[in-house]
């Protein structure tokens, strides 16, 4: 029920292009592995950049029943600047959450992709995680989840290859290059989330420099963070010239949300299911 007062209340407003911020928290029990129901996959592969010249890591979370036989659409789940392709896996734990949706039937069947968007040849989060070249590093990215990650996944795994049936989504860093690869590649992704962007994320001027095309390109803009949280005023700012300029988007305020994975996992467990709907 919940969901479906979620669905109903995003459609209505973005119609308007207005933002709302009604916070509808996830079940208690929603990132707790269950028993007795079918369980996804998680697999690590390995990819050729030629943006960075190695080979780099990824996860990949297929869904339960995933067959070669059908296509599906992706998710790309961005992690934060002290992660790397395993930080949402050990902290966040999707494919529970993905799993306990799909167990209700609330998830539309999705790859999901966990990259390092830390594209340089050393990316373990080591060291000064805020030296210069590390953070360069998620900025390089762009061009390798779109050079080379991407058609990776496009080649190996069954994927419908248009970007009505692609997402990105990301927290804290990796929700700055959300936002910031998202909105400028609307040619690539029209489903876009930003969990406690930080500030790394572009001013909204430049994310949505042209707010006419956005309108039309955009089937779902999700920008949220924790009320408590010191980075809160990147998310706001960026909801501020959205609605400024009629934008549909949801601008999720977690009341007391702290700059966490408490945070960040309810905004996946609500982002994914409005994904591909």
């Amino acid at each position: 029920m919940k969901q479906i007062y979620l669905c109903a209340f995003i459609l209505i407003f973005s119609r308007f292009g207005y933002a709302q911020d009604q916070f509808v928290p996830a079940p208690q029990d929603f990132d707790i592995d269950r028993g007795g129901i079918p369980h996804g996959k998680i697999d690590s592969i390995t990819y050729e950049s030629q943006t960075v010249g190695t080979n780099r890591k990824a996860l990949v979370y297929t869904p339960p029943g995933f067959t070669d036989n059908k296509k599906y659409p992706v998710l790309y789940l961005l992690h934060g600047i002290g992660g790397d392709e395993k930080e949402w896996f050990n902290n966040g734990v999707p494919h529970i959450i993905f799993d306990n949706l799909y167990a209700d039937g609330k998830l539309e069947p999705m790859i999901v992709v966990l990259p390092n968007g830390r594209a340089m040849k050393n990316d373990r989060a080591t060291g000064n995680i805020m030296a210069p070249d590390k953070v360069e590093a998620f900025a390089t990215f762009e061009q390798d989840l779109l050079n080379d990650l991407i058609p990776f996944i496009e080649k190996y795994f069954p994927v419908i290859k248009d970007r009505e049936h692609r997402a990105i989504a990301g927290l804290s860093m990796g929700g700055g290059q959300a936002l910031n690869f998202g909105l400028g590649n609307l040619d690539k992704f029209a489903w876009v989330g930003g969990f406690s962007s930080a500030p790394n994320t572009k001013s909204p001027e430049v994310l949505v420099p042209d707010p006419t095309k956005a309108k039309q390109q955009l089937r779902l803009l999700w920008i949220a963070c924790g009320e408590k949280d010191n980075l809160i005023r990147f998310s706001k700012q960026t909801s501020d010239y959205l609605l400024a300029s009629q934008v549909p988007h949801v601008y999720q305020v977690i009341p007391e949300g702290q700059h966490d994975f408490k945070v960040w996992k309810n905004n996946l467990y609500q982002f994914s299911q409005l994904l591909f709907k």
